[in-house]
């Protein structure tokens, strides 16, 4: 091939904000980047874009285990690479601190699926895989549909938690609930056994968990020593059961927040391509949520004039309307100039309810169907 007809590839920057563990499945580890490799190969293919995209991938430990400066580090790092743009960081308490190194030093366009809305300014953008202020509107729905008034939480020591706390309080006033006991728990897998007590002592009707996850490992197992199996709501920590087998164990009979819905259509054809192409049909939220973002980039890298990070930051604003693969059917992707939250339409979130069987679990409720 000559000189003319070739190009450097477009680099994507890939920041996990924290270490996957060894048991961690290769199956799944190959879902992390596998949508954005299929959705750009196939462009390249089909001449919609004309030069190939490099994802480079970077694990750090950031919070709640590791540290916020390895994460910036790390953006750094990848920024150094040539990235155009990186995904991640994604856990809130990691992703806040590093926008700020992002408007100040490099200027490379973000994109997080944290839930918060502290992370979206002039250079990040969400995908919010929830939402500090939609979830607890959605807790307080599913509460007042299953006829619970009074409710107990759990809320882990971090940002995450504090801001679901603070909306959930907001959530139950509006809809008459009450929050008869309150107790805060280790962002860690460390004892909870006192603070379960304290819940059963107060007779609640139900136990919301405010927080990443990793807090209420040994939840479960301190309800089974007390006899007692209330109905327990969780927020999108609920995704983490799908990487994770203790987490797995940890969220038995758990109802959480995700966004695999299997009536999306999008999300199914995109399936039947991962099925046709690798054999196996990962029937979980990250791939197709993954995609979502995998589609954004695509259609911002070939509409970027120029292809630099400015130019593909100004191009993210002019995404509109994509169709989603994640979420309720009909969900759409768009950004704007002032608009930074992708995900369009109130179904972009769902609750699953994984069953105590360990094997399956079931859509209980769609956001925003009454």
């Amino acid at each position: 091939m000559s000189y003319e007809s070739t190009a450097q590839p477009i680099k994507v920057g890939y920041l996990m904000d924290f270490k996957l563990p060894d048991f961690f499945p290769e199956t799944m580890r190959d879902d992390l980047t596998r949508p954005f490799e299929m959705v750009f190969a196939d462009a390249r293919e089909r001449g919609i874009i004309d030069r190939p995209v490099e994802m480079v991938y970077r694990e750090v430990e950031g919070l709640p285990k590791g540290s916020v400066k390895a994460v910036i580090d790390a953006y750094g790092e990848l920024v150094d690479e040539g990235c155009l743009v990186v995904f991640g960081p994604n856990i809130t308490d990691n992703a806040v601190p590093t926008k700020e190194a992002i408007e100040e030093r490099f200027k490379v366009p973000g994109i997080s699926v944290t839930g918060t809305d502290d992370w979206l300014g002039e250079w990040t953008f969400a995908f919010p895989q929830g939402s500090m202020t939609d979830e607890p509107i959605f807790w307080a729905d599913l509460l007042a549909k299953a006829g619970h008034r009074e409710v107990g939480v759990i809320i882990e020591k971090s940002l995450v938690g504090e801001s679901y706390l603070k909306n959930f309080q907001k959530a139950c006033r509006s809809k008459g609930i009450r929050i008869t006991a309150e107790v805060s728990i280790a962002q860690t897998a460390q004892d909870v056994g006192g603070a379960v007590q304290t819940l059963h002592e107060a007779k609640v009707d139900a136990i919301v968990h405010c927080g990443f996850g990793f807090g209420i490992v040994f939840v479960n197992p301190a309800l089974e020593a007390l006899g007692w199996d209330p109905p327990r709501y969780t927020s999108t920590a609920f995704q983490n059961a799908w990487v994770n087998p203790v987490m797995w164990n940890a969220l038995l009979g758990w109802t959480g927040i995700d966004q695999y819905d299997e009536h999306n259509r999008v999300g199914q054809a995109f399936l039947d391509l991962y099925q046709e192409k690798l054999g196996r049909r990962p029937e979980y939220c990250v791939p197709v949520v993954n995609r979502d973002v995998a589609t954004t980039l695509l259609q911002a890298f070939t509409d970027s004039h120029p292809l630099s990070p400015r130019g593909v930051k100004e191009a993210l604003e002019r995404v509109k309307m994509l169709p989603a693969a994640s979420g309720a059917p009909g969900t759409r992707v768009s950004f704007g100039k002032w608009t930074r939250r992708a995900w369009m339409g109130a179904g972009y979130l769902v609750a699953r309810r994984l069953d105590p069987d360990g094997v399956t679990t079931h859509l209980v409720d769609r956001f925003g169907e009454e």
